[in-house]
């Protein structure tokens, strides 16, 4: 390596000045995917997250409305640019309503691994364009899977839909309403989990720990030590009583503080997904998942070749299900009446043979009868 002389040098320093002032004039766009069941604080936590109003929270009248008719997750997508020391951030929520709250939750997972999938397509697509200097990106960077608080462990439509989130977005464990758990049912909710985690080899986000500064190092392993990470969201502020006044919930016992790292861990979550490893979430999702989506769809598709997209809505399952039992019931009534046609046909069979015989014996008997009588007039027909 040749370096150069000592003093003013020649310029090459002011490389990553330069980077800085283009990238804080394009900004940059990051996208949030929220998923879990309803109930669980997604619209509070990020809204406490960007400390403002991203998303309205849902009418309780609209969320445990009763009504199944339409049993089908949606994609809810928010968009707000967010400004701070003059670098903007183009930020996408995408909300899933409806996942998780019915009794037949199977495939419900589906409309989500298609807006992921359908993300990297549509980049895909438009990067093999002619003219790309405007490229539209909601590529998910991350996938926060809010956990309900049950204190046992993983439910299996968790551990479902978390193997099939985990190979294609950054996926983050969180477990809501922390709360709601006291600090031990905390801790061996978090190490169940874990467990089962590492069992069913659930992959979840992870970052380089080793870092040349020794304190980014040191909160680089205390970040990762607390996922799954719990989370206490509240946009209220309360007062405490010592007199200071923040950002969490009034109890009868106190105030659970959001920011407080001794009752839960949105401090870290927050410096994981915003302060020191948002370019990371950025990055891993370019060069790691959307480079894999890229990869498997050249391995089977000739360039510009439309993607053969399978229909998976699961409302129309449940109808194709329907629709098969009822076919499946019509033919067992119809294959037991045609039995019941068989066995009378059979019945009236035998009996008509029974008849047949009786009436065939009585014919031979007729016959012998005649056969004596005959016998007997023929010796006075000689005479």
């Amino acid at each position: 390596m040749v370096s150069t002389q000592a003093g003013a040098g020649i310029g090459i320093a002011n490389l990553p000045n330069q980077r800085h002032a283009i990238a804080s004039k394009k900004g940059s766009n990051y996208t949030i995917l929220l998923c879990g069941e309803s109930g669980l604080g997604k619209t509070t936590f990020i809204n406490t997250l960007f400390t403002t109003a991203i998303k309205t929270p849902k009418s309780y009248k609209r969320r445990f409305n009763n009504n199944t008719a339409e049993k089908t997750v949606e994609i809810e997508i928010i968009r707000a640019e967010l400004e701070e020391k003059q670098f903007g951030v183009k930020l996408s929520v995408v909300d899933t309503p409806g996942f998780g709250d019915y009794t037949n939750n199977r495939d419900s997972w589906m409309p989500i691994i298609d807006f992921i999938d359908d993300q990297h397509e549509s980049y895909m697509r438009q990067d093999q364009q002619p003219q790309r200097q405007e490229l539209s990106d909601m590529r998910v960077h991350c996938c926060l899977y809010f956990i309900r608080p049950t204190g046992h462990t993983l439910k299996p439509l968790d551990i479902e839909v978390m193997k099939r989130l985990g190979t294609r977005v950054n996926l983050i464990p969180v477990i809501a309403k922390a709360d709601t758990l006291t600090p031990t049912d905390l801790h061996k909710f978090k190490k169940r989990i874990l467990e089962v985690i590492a069992a069913q080899n659930i992959q979840c986000y992870t970052f380089p720990l080793e870092s040349d500064d020794e304190s980014s190092t040191k909160r680089n392993m205390n970040i990762m030590a607390a996922m799954p990470f719990s989370v206490i969201g509240s946009t209220d502020d309360v007062l405490t009583s010592d007199g200071r006044t923040v950002k969490g919930r009034q109890y009868s016992w106190g105030v659970a503080e959001v920011e407080n790292e001794d009752h839960c861990d949105f401090k870290k979550l927050r410096q994981l997904l915003i302060r020191t490893h948002m370019l990371d979430l950025i990055h891993s999702t370019e060069e790691t998942h959307y480079e894999n989506y890229r990869r498997s769809q050249m391995e089977t598709r000739k360039i510009g070749e439309a993607k053969v997209k399978t229909v998976t809505n699961p409302k129309w399952k449940e109808e194709e299900e329907a629709l098969r039992k009822r076919f499946t019931e019509q033919v067992r009534l119809e294959e037991n009446r045609f039995r019941s046609w068989e066995q009378q046909l059979i019945a009236e069979r035998d009996r008509l043979n029974k008849d047949l015989e009786a009436e065939h014996s009585h014919i031979k008997a007729l016959e012998a009868e005649l056969e004596s009588m005959q016998v007997g007039l023929s010796p006075k027909t000689r005479k």
